[in-house]
């Protein structure tokens, strides 16, 4: 593990012990990386994307969490603020006048859209798609939203498009609802975030 990974990994546990986001006994987890749990389905713009882009839903490379090294690192900080520098947000109906389209933007796109573009970028760096995971969240105001989530042997990372801060999964205000499963990029799980009680989830929605 890279110096800069087991600073991050010491971080990591240090900030489980001091969640105060609706934390219970069981808080946030035990280790940096999430808990999943059971088979459920895709969001269907990403059902249609893989069907009109089947190569972009394609497996590449081990099931391993990447070996977080500062190129690495590097690369999850470059792709991920240029992509949301380079992409104007823009809503599906505004862009294309009906909702839930997933694409690969050139200049316009929605949340969905900077994740997959990310996704493409990082795959032709070198990463596994088992490392670059879609994942669904509940964002600050209730609102569903989109973010990929980095596995690496230093954690689980979130790369969004409001924000050029890359941060571990855990230490954001979303609440994770399903990703791609790490094993097959064209089957979901649903998360589990022990950081929400049930009154925390009613009141963001």
């Amino acid at each position: 593990m890279s110096a800069l990974a087991r600073r991050l990994f010491a971080a990591g546990f240090a900030a489980l012990t001091g969640l105060t986001l609706g934390a219970t006994s069981q808080t946030a987890a035990e280790t940096p990386a999430m808990r999943v749990g059971s088979w459920t389905n895709p969001p269907i713009g990403y059902v249609e994307f893989c069907r009109n882009f089947p190569g972009e839903c394609s497996a590449h490379g081990d099931g391993e969490p990447v070996e977080l090294t500062d190129l690495r690192w590097g690369d999850l900080e470059n792709v991920n603020t240029f992509v949301n520098h380079l992409v104007a947000p823009a809503t599906d109906l505004d862009f294309y006048s009906r909702d839930e389209v997933w694409a690969l933007p050139e200049t316009y796109g929605d949340c969905e859209d900077y994740v997959l573009l990310k996704r493409k970028w990082l795959v032709e760096r070198g990463w596994p798609t088992s490392a670059l995971l879609v994942s669904v969240v509940f964002d600050e105001i209730g609102d569903g939203h989109a973010i990929l989530l980095a596995r690496t042997n230093g954690g689980d990372f979130v790369l969004d498009n409001k924000t050029d801060t890359i941060s571990a999964w855990y230490e954001s205000a979303y609440r994770f609802v399903k990703r791609q499963s790490a094993g097959d990029p064209n089957r979901w799980v649903s998360v589990g975030d022990p950081r929400w009680t049930t009154q925390n989830t009613a009141a963001a929605r």
